[in-house]
């Protein structure tokens, strides 16, 4: 964490929005608590409070889209050549796809706040074929309430 600080400290915005494609993607990125410090830095001025829940939605989006195009693009395919050697038969993968038709939207926006459901939730949204016009809303719509609520609180326990 002391790293995504720095460099937060030294390239602020374009940090924030790096860090979170990354980290959105999959990379160990403390995501929670680099958005806490975005708070506690726009609490004491170095950064601007509503800048920075725009970049950090923005720079989420873009992991959440990047992650999609990889699950439609790349895992849909390697589940369907490789994924009998797993155990995910057709049988299996046809009640996956079924579930998350009616249960994945609101996975991806309460996902947000589960680390690691966060990240698997975008590359399944892809694999399952979810249209993008449903994808871009209810993962725009996780992305802003998540980028609002870990900012408020830095920004919140910086102004205690």
């Amino acid at each position: 964490m002391d790293f995504a600080k720095e460099l937060i400290s030294l390239y602020g915005y374009f940090a924030i929005f790096g860090l979170l494609v990354l980290g959105i993607i999959g990379l160990p990125i403390p995501d929670e608590v680099m958005m806490t410090f975005v708070g506690y830095m726009s609490s004491i001025h170095i950064l601007n409070y509503q800048l920075s829940i725009l970049i950090s939605f923005l720079g989420a989006l873009s992991g959440m889209l990047v992650s999609y195009f990889l699950g439609n693009k790349i895992g849909k395919p390697l589940l369907d050549k490789y994924g009998k050697w797993i155990g995910l038969t057709v049988k299996r993968l046809e009640t996956v796809h079924h579930w998350f038709n009616k249960y994945g939207p609101w996975t991806i926006v309460f996902g947000y706040f589960i680390p690691g459901v966060r990240h698997v939730t975008c590359y399944l949204s892809g694999m399952n074929e979810m249209k993008m016009k449903k994808f871009l809303i209810f993962a725009g719509a996780g992305a802003f309430i998540w980028c609002l609520v870990f900012i408020t609180i830095g920004y919140t326990i910086g102004v205690i």
